[in-house]
């Protein structure tokens, strides 16, 4: 099942029917950073040791790291070889965090979405352990409650029954939402995704660029932080997770 196809068309299809329900994003930070769990700013040429393969295809390149989407359309299985299912390029980090901040600058060079994503794979009540995301796109910014949203497991199941379709729409509502954004291809921007409870803050270039409450952010144990890159092609930079605690007490 292409999931990575499954939420991005989700994420067109919601923007226009959340316009209207967009709250406003907070000026200020959400979140307040701890210690820092992890930086790297990809200039050394072996690739830092909780950086993992998920799904192909990455590389370290010029000091920054590249994704390409190469898995970009569904090929059945054939001739003793098994079906190929698209999907977008993803690398992780064995990152275990609750509430947290991450910092990445992002470059879109043809690359249609980039994301930051939270997982926890011991979690079973969704598809894959996906908890919650941050997307990018040229056009908007986009949060997912992925737990408690298109990813829950009865949810999910529905993406396949045409008959279900209302059903499905009405238990996703609240868990997703899109603002609208202008995001250069070709620039360098900062991406921070602010983590703490049950909400998500993004900024871009350190303006307040989208926010959600939803309950499936709040997972306490969000074991995996990952990247993800559909189209060709994507660059990330200087990343850093904190540990967070809320802003205000």
């Amino acid at each position: 099942m292409n999931t990575r196809f499954i939420f991005t068309t989700l994420s067109l299809i919601t923007t226009a029917a959340f316009a209207a329900e967009l709250s406003p994003v907070p000026a200020e930070s959400i979140a307040r950073k701890k210690e820092l769990l992890f930086s790297d700013d990809f200039e050394s040429a072996t690739p830092a040791k909780p950086w993992h393969r998920v799904v192909d295809t990455f590389a370290f390149e010029k000091g920054s790291l590249k994704g390409m989407q190469t898995r970009d359309k569904n090929v059945p299985a054939a001739d003793g070889k098994p079906a190929i299912t698209a999907h977008a390029a993803v690398h992780g980090l064995e990152i275990p965090t609750k509430d947290s901040v991450v910092e990445v600058k992002i470059r879109l060079e043809g690359a249609t979405m980039m994301d930051v994503e939270f997982d926890d794979r011991k979690y079973t009540g969704s598809h894959y352990g996906h908890l919650c995301r941050a997307q990018v796109r040229t056009n908007g910014v986009t949060i997912i409650d992925e737990r408690d949203g298109n990813m829950r497991n009865d949810i999910y199941a529905m993406s396949q029954d045409p008959t279900k379709k209302a059903e499905r729409a009405r238990l996703l509502a609240g868990r997703q939402v899109t603002y609208p954004a202008k995001v250069e291809s070709g620039k360098w921007h900062t991406l921070v995704v602010e983590t703490v409870g049950e909400e998500m803050r993004v900024a871009l270039d350190g303006n307040p660029a989208a926010y959600l409450k939803s309950s499936g952010i709040g997972h306490a144990t969000k074991s995996k932080i990952e990247l993800g890159v559909a189209g060709k092609d994507g660059y990330f930079d200087d990343i850093k997770v904190w540990n967070a605690e809320p802003a205000k007490p």
